[in-house]
Parts: structure tokens; sequence; C-alpha cells
């Protein structure tokens, strides 16, 4: 989730990611899934917004572990976030998004009000 308004206001992306809420995870995490060409979507209010599979990643999953451990520790239970296909756009509360990994699962949220 990015709160836009606050990163065109920032001008970063700190705050406008941050807020409680804004990474929703689960509802578990499977230590054995193998990201290879599984479809991933998101749909907001049952609308497909995004479609890719997941061996179209700018980066592959050992060059961004790579990069990561070059500058800190990763611990066990440490969890990467990458960015997502183009195309997902705004969200208005009330309204509901919808993840799904093939192979993996869905997680579906509400959009809630900013506080």
């Amino acid at each position: 989730m990015t709160a836009r308004d606050l990163q065109k206001k920032d001008g970063q992306w700190t705050r406008a990611k941050s807020f409680d809420t804004f990474c929703p995870l689960g509802p578990w995490i499977d230590t054995e899934f193998e990201p290879r060409d599984q479809a991933i979507t998101a749909s907001v209010d049952g609308v497909v917004k995004q479609s890719a599979t997941l061996d179209q990643m700018v980066f592959d999953i050992p060059t961004i572990i790579e990069f990561i451990t070059s500058v800190m520790t990763l611990l066990p239970g440490d969890v990467i976030l990458t960015g997502t296909p183009a195309g997902i756009g705004p969200m208005n509360p009330g309204g509901s998004v919808t993840v799904s990994i093939a192979g993996l699962g869905e997680l579906s949220n509400r959009v809630g009000e900013r506080q």
C-alpha cells in the first residue's frame, strides 16, 4: 500500500508506505514456496488491475538477496518486499483488494479510511 499523496508531497516513500495496516501479509508465510513462473494478479473490487508472472520480475531473487545482504544482515523471519506489476491505481475506502499467486494462495483486504 502507498499513500500516493504523501509520496508526492514528501518526495520519497518512507512515510507513504509505513502506516499501520499498509503491509498486509498472510494468512501464512510459506517457506517452501519456489517462485518460478507462477501467475500473480491483483484485483480491486473484483476487477483485475495487475497480471504478470513471477519470472517477469526486473531482478531475480538471488540478485535481490545478494544486493540486500551487501548492505545489511538478513535474519530468519525477515521478509523482502519488492514492487508489483504496473496498473493497480487508486483504491477507495470500502473497496477491496485481492492479491493472488498461483500455487500459494490469495489475500483479500478491505480498504479503510486513512486516519
